[in-house]
């Protein structure tokens, strides 16, 4: 069994920063980590992903030069700092991994699942 929790999600003004965490548990196996989004009445959509050595990021356009996406295998963590963020920016966010060296875009192809955390974003 693999558990993901997130934290680091809040409230903030446009503008601001956030960094989201990600703890990965359970078994283990080499694998790849996606950040996806689901604002209400929208599809879940892929915000960044990474590879399991952390190589090749993957950003969507809408947040390309504001997020990073990192992740520190010797803590089983991935991150996503997020940056000048905007009200479009809200969502819940959800962590994601598979058993695969590298990334996918599309959420089918992830295993496993982070419960979300909550970001929102005043103007």
């Amino acid at each position: 069994q693999v558990q993901l929790v997130e934290s680091g999600g809040g409230l903030v003004q446009a503008g601001s920063s956030l960094r989201l965490s990600c703890v990965v548990s359970g078994r283990t196996f080499s694998y790849s980590m996606g950040w996806f989004r689901q604002a209400p009445g929208k599809e879940r959509e892929i915000v960044a992903a990474i590879n399991w050595n952390g190589g090749r990021p993957y950003y969507a356009d809408s947040v390309k030069g504001r997020f990073t996406i990192s992740r520190d295998n010797a803590k089983n963590t991935g991150y996503l700092q997020m940056g000048s963020l905007k009200p479009d920016d809200t969502a819940v966010y959800y962590c994601a991994v598979r058993p695969v060296l590298y990334w996918s875009s599309s959420a089918n192809d992830y295993n496993y699942w982070g419960q979300g955390t909550q970001v929102t974003v005043s103007s």
